[in-house]
């Protein structure tokens, strides 16, 4: 199939690629690609006040932000937990995350949790000690016993549940290519800062980080994040994430790479994290495809078949998306982040495709861009998604494509065609033997554009710097 694809890919630019009987790409087994907001911190009660909406909108999922003890006002705060069995920080407690999972679950739309497994709060200033939480939180807990009670998930919270015996050594990474340092150092700031302590597998910490997945199960989560899966050896997460706690439950981890197969970060984090766990994972190498496509002087060849040549996850394993809340929070990582329209054509190549789970990233404007605030409600990302759940468990099979196009269809039941370029892309194609349904009318969920197709031929028009996403009546 390889070499099929590498011919046509040679085919003179504008010529129309017949090759509908010679590619039939994309798995055709039935995942269960449900949509998942990604709702970055957003309180627990405003998740709540939207579960309808959300519903309504098509998704299927919410990932939350980590229900946890934690203080300060910074979106990083989140991802350094004070303390594991306690729900309480600016984005709501307990309470606050019981009623949203029950309005969340009374519209049949699951839980999903961000998990942090690997580290503990950068707080070296009130625990030097490594006692956590640390007496000034246990001082709190006990002012408001009622309080405290309310918010407990498990344990006893009158002492502190980890200590200096629960953390490797307090060296900071230095090399992050080398994958002793990335699985058992600190993630430090730079200059004096001594890192977020990371926690070692032994056998009591296993026990209270199962305790804690256990009552968040209890709570009705459903789906996991694990956050900075990168940095735990798969022994660590494999001994925490037994059969038992992820019973019935999504797991996928955040490992960031450059690529996919070849890429240093792929083969030494990701494969092997793959190939050591059954769980899923940001889908990298294929945002690196994307990425590429969209980019000044790329083509959108690079998406007829990423997976053929290691360069997108398997469907099964994949979360895919445009954005991730790092890519704009985080220095390093904003040069990845597209222009505003490829996002918007990548948004269609994600959800009009089969495989993966595609999630969706919405934010409080936590970085300054004003870019995504509210975006889990835009319009056309709404219908895109109303494509995505029509089309879920059909075939893909590409019609055509060139360096500016590439038009798929997925079964009967759709048509995804998406131009990247400035001018428009009229491109003719076979339709004889094809499963797309004759004198039938395909409408645009994007615009009111139809296609009805009446003979052994049909040219399709895709506009500038734009796509269509055509859906059987």
């Amino acid at each position: 199939m390889q070499q099929q694809i590498a011919a046509v890919a040679r085919a003179p630019l504008g010529k129309t690629r017949l090759f509908a009987a010679l590619l039939a790409l994309g798995t055709a087994s039935v995942a269960q690609a449900e949509v998942i907001l990604h709702a970055f911190n957003w309180p627990y009660a405003t998740v709540q006040a939207r579960a309808a909406e959300i519903k309504s909108l098509g998704y299927a999922s919410v990932l939350v932000s980590p229900p946890l003890k934690s203080e300060g006002t910074a979106w990083w705060a989140r991802y350094q937990p004070q303390d594991y069995r306690t729900i309480d920080s600016p984005l709501g407690n307990r309470e606050n995350f019981v009623a949203m999972s029950n309005a969340l679950r009374a519209q049949g739309v699951k839980v999903y949790a961000d998990i942090v497994l690997n580290h503990m709060a950068n707080e070296a200033w009130k625990r030097p000690d490594l006692n956590y939480p640390g007496q000034q939180v246990l001082n709190l807990y006990a002012s408001n016993p009622t309080y405290w009670s309310r918010q407990r998930l498990f344990g006893t919270l009158s002492q502190n549940f980890l200590s200096q015996w629960d953390f490797g050594p307090a060296s900071c990474i230095g090399d992050y290519s080398n994958v002793w340092q990335v699985q058992n150092w600190r993630l430090c700031g730079g200059g004096a800062d001594v890192g977020l302590p990371d926690l070692v597998a032994n056998s009591w910490v296993i026990q209270q980080q199962q305790a804690y997945l256990t009552a968040l199960k209890g709570l009705g989560v459903t789906g996991m994040r694990i956050d900075a899966a990168k940095h735990m050896p798969n022994s660590h997460m494999n001994a925490v994430l037994n059969s038992t706690i992820k019973s019935g439950v999504h797991v996928f981890g955040e490992i960031i790479t450059g690529g996919g197969s070849g890429e240093v970060e792929y083969d030494r984090f990701l494969k092997p994290y793959l190939d050591g766990t059954d769980h899923g994972a940001y889908d990298f190498p294929l945002f690196a495809q994307i990425r590429g496509a969209f980019g000044f002087g790329g083509s959108m060849n690079r998406l007829v078949d990423p997976a053929a040549f290691g360069q997108a996850l398997p469907g099964s394993r994949a979360i895919t998306f445009t954005v991730t809340h790092d890519i704009p929070n985080n220095a390093g990582f904003r040069y990845q982040i597209m222009d505003a329209t490829d996002e918007k054509l990548a948004y269609a190549f994600v959800l009009g495709r089969n495989g993966g789970v595609p999630l969706l990233y919405s934010d409080n404007n936590e970085s300054g861009d004003n870019r995504w605030v509210n975006a889990y409600r835009r319009t056309d990302l709404a219908a895109m998604i109303r494509f995505h759940n029509a089309a879920q468990g059909t075939d893909q099979q590409v019609l055509s494509y060139s360096d500016c196009h590439l038009l798929f269809r997925r079964g009967n039941r759709g048509i995804v065609g998406i131009n990247k370029c400035g001018s428009t892309v009229n491109t003719t194609v076979n339709m004889s033997g094809s499963v797309l349904w004759w004198n039938t009318d395909y409408r645009d969920v994007l615009s009111t554009n139809v296609v009805r197709i009446s003979s052994a031929s049909y040219t399709f028009s895709l506009p500038a710097r734009g796509a269509r996403m055509w859906l059987r009546n």
